[in-house]
């Protein structure tokens, strides 16, 4: 048993079905019930490490076998002396199978499973959530709603709420609730594969902190080599510091320039966190392209250059050979210099205004599409708001709903890698696994903060203009919540900046 997070190493990541298959597999190599008897017993090595002053437990168990991982949870603990209140809800599991074993173990310790939840002890230790695991896949009703909001009133009384597997009402794949009652948990055990909808969506908020037992069953190779996604972190930092040093005879002009088409007037802001962004990542030259141009030097960052008004006309050739950051506080002043750009540059990162002027322009839509013909790169960092517009959604909401989804939608449909921003950002690619990002904060819940991602990925991508676009993305997505991490509170935008430019000093 280990903590998730922070990785060291990436890791596959399963949905429902692929889970299936995988504990499929598992069981059939050992005899009956030997894998329930191991996972019984981590929860409660789990439960005990938790609370190791903890006396008194609450177990809530469901009909199946996640239920079973609950009820040889109690079994143990009762043996350890602790006092058990066991309720079983739902119907009691089918004779033969792992759940009924988990029961039979349970009463033949003299435990004694009650089927309804009053009244409940609030001076619990600590609650067991084993009520829905994997196969849960519609919304909680009747004395599942009830097990649900008792749970949490245990918490609100000072309970530790430990989870087996999934927080009860979770969805596996998307880590979104499946209805309007789920738990929110202290602690998440997850056994044999990591799910993706822990890492997601609401996931990361309702599991708390995540631990994970492979229960001595080491993934086989295909079942790794076709996991639906990856969970990656910091270890894509280490790679790209390793891969991308600078040598000793180094200059700007081998590192690339970045142009950044935004900062309309009153909006300035936002392309001055992108250019300083790129800047900080290491790009050669940095240029900002606003319209109404005053030429002034911008504030304390004399480095940065001004992109000549009379080049936003000249032929989309002008643009080739630099990394366009296009979008950041441009509004619609950008439009005739994003279409320059979408026909010209061969790496182009969209934020933004300028997802929002695509959304609206089918010629801009049918542009970006082309770009792939050409064998030319582009990168889209929407939230949700924007991949819905890119879509014809109709909110956030509906992407939210299925936010691995939609990413792969995006990247098909305009040919391009998509970073869909969020808890747990989402790197999609055409032809490739989705990757799930493990770094970050609600620290980067900021005005800002994402300026600075789509400046940062233009200057890593100066500097190394051949690298995929998918590890560009994920290395600079990692690096962007790293920075966040372990900071108290929201995190202004330009001191974003800083915090990541100081990952830089420790390069693996």
């Amino acid at each position: 048993m280990r903590p998730v997070l922070p990785l060291s190493l990436a890791q596959p990541l399963h949905d429902a079905a692929s889970s299936r298959r995988i504990e499929s597999a598992a069981l059939s190599r050992h005899p009956p019930h030997t894998l329930i008897e191991r996972a019984g017993l981590a929860v409660a090595r789990l439960a005990l490490a938790l609370r190791p002053l903890g006396r008194h437990a609450v177990v809530i168990a469901g009909p199946g076998n996640n239920g079973g991982d609950g009820l040889i949870a109690a079994r143990h603990l009762a043996a350890r002396g602790w006092r058990v209140d066991l309720r079983l809800i739902g119907a009691e599991p089918r004779p033969g199978t792992d759940a009924a074993h988990a029961l039979d173990g349970a009463r033949a310790a003299g435990l004694t499973p009650l089927t309804d939840l009053a009244p409940l002890p609030h001076d619990a230790d600590l609650v067991i959530d084993a009520l829905l695991g994997l196969g849960a896949n519609r919304a909680p009703d009747g004395a599942f709603v009830e097990a649900i909001q008792a749970i949490a009133a245990l918490r609100s009384a000072g309970a530790l709420v430990l989870s087996v597997d999934l927080p009860s009402g979770l969805d596996a794949r998307t880590g979104q609730p499946l209805g309007a009652d789920v738990v929110e948990a202290d602690h998440t055990l997850t056994f044999l594969t990591l799910k993706t909808g822990l890492f997601t969506g609401e996931g990361r908020a309702l599991a708390g902190r995540l631990w994970f037992d492979d229960l001595g069953e080491a993934p086989a190779g295909n079942a790794v080599a076709q996991a639906p996604a990856t969970l990656f972190g910091r270890e894509r930092i280490a790679r790209w510091q390793r891969d991308f040093r600078r040598s000793a005879s180094s200059h700007k002009g081998r590192h690339g320039d970045v142009v950044v088409l935004g900062g309309a007037p009153t909006m300035r802001g936002a392309a001055w966190l992108a250019a300083t962004s790129a800047l900080a990542a290491g790009a050669g030259r940095v240029y900002a392209a606003l319209p109404d141009d005053d030429g002034l030097a911008w504030p304390a960052r004399p480095e940065l250059m001004h992109w000549d008004i009379a080049r936003w006309s000249a032929p989309a050739e002008a643009w080739r050979d630099v990394v366009a950051v296009c979008g950041c506080g441009g509004g619609t002043a950008i439009a005739p210099a994003l279409s320059t750009v979408l026909h010209g540059a061969r790496h182009v990162v969209l934020d933004a205004d300028a997802l929002n002027l695509v959304a609206g322009d089918e010629s801009l839509q049918a542009a970006l599409r082309r770009r792939a013909v050409h064998g030319w790169s582009t990168l889209l960092t929407p939230h949700p708001l924007e991949a819905a517009r890119l879509l014809g959604l109709t909110s956030a909401a509906d992407v939210q709903a299925d936010r691995l989804a939609a990413a792969a939608q995006l990247a098909q449909r305009f040919g391009a890698t998509v970073v869909l921003k969020g808890s747990g950002s989402v790197v999609a690619s055409a032809a490739q696994p989705l990757s799930i990002n493990s770094t970050g904060s609600s620290a980067l819940a900021t005005a800002g903060s994402g300026d600075v991602l789509a400046g940062w990925i233009g200057g890593m991508w100066a500097q190394s203009p051949e690298v995929s676009p998918h590890d560009l993305a994920t290395a600079a997505v990692a690096w962007h919540g790293a920075a966040a991490e372990g900071h108290a509170g929201p995190m202004l935008a330009a001191d974003l900046v800083a915090a990541m430019a100081a990952l830089h000093a420790r390069a693996a």
